[in-house]
């Protein structure tokens, strides 16, 4: 019975560490697409006529 507990609790923390790695790089990622298209909005704001 322990070493089933111990196999289920290995595999729970390893599919763990993956999601949070696969969050982590969402996240990175779309931060430095809004960074980016931010700085173009600012940038060509000048160039609106009204």
């Amino acid at each position: 019975m322990e070493e089933k507990t111990y196999r289920t609790m290995g595999g729970s923390g390893a599919l763990n560490i993956a999601v949070g790695v696969v969050t982590l790089v969402v996240g990175v990622a779309s931060g430095v697409l809004l960074l980016i298209s931010g700085a173009k909005l600012l940038a060509g704001r000048n160039k609106i006529l009204f």
